[in-house]
């Protein structure tokens, strides 16, 4: 396999201009990517396949396609996507250089700085805005405001030949998880992702390190992560309140948000403490107040319960301080509430804790914000997989936790959905010898409802589809939407 001349001189400028490299490194980038590849030499004599406004990324795309036809590299996803990160890695700056930059840019403004960052891990694909196209995305009207749909089809599915090569991969427990900081530059194995052009930017919340970084497959704009220096588990008490603002304080254009701290009711990451942030605004940010109220410790802190599925508690004020501790104290009544009249219990027989809450916060209208989600992971033998989690007639719809952008009204579904709702469809206009399987009641009970044809088919289906996300929403509320719900809330808001 030889390297065409032309794309190779492309490329190198744009390392040139974009990584930390100057002219006089022109040879030195064109052998690694020789060694990367598993190139034998430069083809001199051939014009340019591609065009000439290509991406380093188009150029790295080509490049791999060709090594695996020449079986200069294995085909396999994990060997290409290994080798996509190392050769993006040459325009990418180093992490000191990036970090530098970042802090300049951050003089001019907080936006400058987070563009700065989000536009590096665009060009290098470590955000991977094609895959991320390949979503399905709409919104579907409710009683609580628009909710938002998305069926994830961005991360690309192991085939057979990695899974059979992860199995026989030896343990290893370096990086601890896929969140630590040591993933910044990590080459990548069959059970590990590849980061070798993957960067952080070092942030001090709460007098600790940070980490901040964005999502490869993000769920909203500027989806991104803020992650511990050290490897501790999640835990939301006040150092959580103390994080999240002093987040907001530097960066008041984004949210930032943590998942629940206990199994059912966290997140898929329970091992390493970290929240997300981003540039979006969500359909419970969005949510209208129902109840005001205030906490006799704090007056000064304008409190409100949403109109919203879940059950939150929504605090604003100008002094963060006194913010924090009134979010704390509601966190502390709430991890220490029962109320048996509506199975809320604060801890087993064997003193398991129940309760923790979902915080997100943001800065808005010149005033701190933080919303406190109540949440409970009770199980009982009706509800085996959660009291307060999506219940079975949602399952077939989202059956996984219910987590920090489900709570705010974006359900991230599971890419199977593609397919089995086209045979949803299929069976609805006819086609009825089709096996729905776990869908086939639901199907049942839209045929029995509704007249379909090729104009409406989709429509219904989709409001369907956001309609059962709704339920799961109200299935993890802990005070449901109901008088017996509400009154329950009330009291435990007077126990404030």
């Amino acid at each position: 396999m030889l390297l065409n001349q032309h794309l190779v001189e492309a490329f190198v400028s744009q390392a040139i201009v974009y990584g930390d490299y100057e002219a006089d490194d022109a040879i030195y980038i064109q052998n690694q990517l020789l060694r990367m590849l598993n190139a034998k030499g430069i083809d001199t004599s051939s014009a340019s396949p591609l065009s000439q406004d290509v991406t380093a990324n188009d150029i790295a795309q080509h490049w791999i396609a060709q090594a695996i036809e020449a079986q200069c590299i294995d085909d396999a996803l994990y060997m290409k996507e290994i080798v996509e990160a190392q050769i993006l890695d040459l325009i990418t700056p180093r992490p000191s250089t990036l970090n530098r930059k970042f802090k300049d840019a951050y003089q001019q403004s907080p936006q400058a700085a987070t563009d700065y960052f989000y536009d590096i891990a665009k060009r290098n694909h470590y955000v991977k805005e094609d895959a991320i196209a390949n979503n399905i995305n709409y919104e579907v009207a409710t009683e609580y405001g628009d909710i938002e749909i998305t069926i994830n089809l961005s991360n690309p599915e192991k085939d057979a030949k990695q899974i059979a090569a992860a199995k026989a991969a030896p343990a290893t427990d370096y990086p601890m998880c896929a969140l630590c900081l040591e993933n910044e530059g990590f080459k990548g194995s069959v059970t590990q992702a590849a980061r070798t052009n993957h960067r952080v930017v070092r942030l001090n919340l709460g007098d600790q390190t940070w980490g901040f970084q964005y999502s490869p497959y993000a769920y909203f704009p500027e989806h991104s992560i803020v992650l511990s220096e050290q490897h501790t588990s999640m835990q939301i008490n006040k150092q959580t309140f103390i994080n999240l603002l002093d987040f907001i304080e530097q960066f008041p254009h984004y949210f930032i948000g943590s998942n629940a701290d206990i199994p059912l009711v966290g997140g898929s990451i329970l091992s390493h403490n970290h929240y997300q942030s981003g540039k979006h605004i969500f359909p419970m940010d969005n949510a209208a107040e129902i109840e005001r109220f205030r906490i006799k410790a704090f007056p000064d802190i304008q409190a409100s319960t949403l109109n919203w599925p879940m059950s939150v508690i929504r605090l604003k004020g100008k002094d963060r301080e006194i913010l924090i501790n009134a979010a704390t104290h509601v966190m502390n009544t709430w991890n220490a509430y029962s109320d048996d009249a509506v199975h809320i219990k604060a801890y087993s027989d064997e003193g398991e804790r129940h309760h923790t809450v979902t915080p997100i916060a943001r800065y808005r209208a010149d005033n701190y914000e933080l919303d406190i989600v109540l949440r409970d992971n009770q199980t009982s033998d009706t509800y085996p997989d959660g009291i307060f989690h999506p219940h079975k007639d949602v399952q077939h719809i989202k059956k996984e936790n219910i987590g920090l952008i489900e709570v705010m009204g974006t359900a991230i579904l599971p890419g199977r959905l593609k397919d089995e709702l086209q045979q949803v469809k299929a069976y609805l206009l006819g086609k009825r010898d089709i096996d729905l399987g776990q869908h086939q009641t639901w199907a049942d009970e839209m045929a029995q409802v509704h007249e379909f044809d090729q104009h409406n088919v989709d429509e219904i289906v989709d409001k369907a589809v956001g309609d059962k996300f709704k339920r799961v929403l109200e299935d993890a509320g802990v005070f449901k939407n109901t008088e017996q719900g509400q009154q329950a809330f009330k009291r435990f808001i007077d126990s404030l």
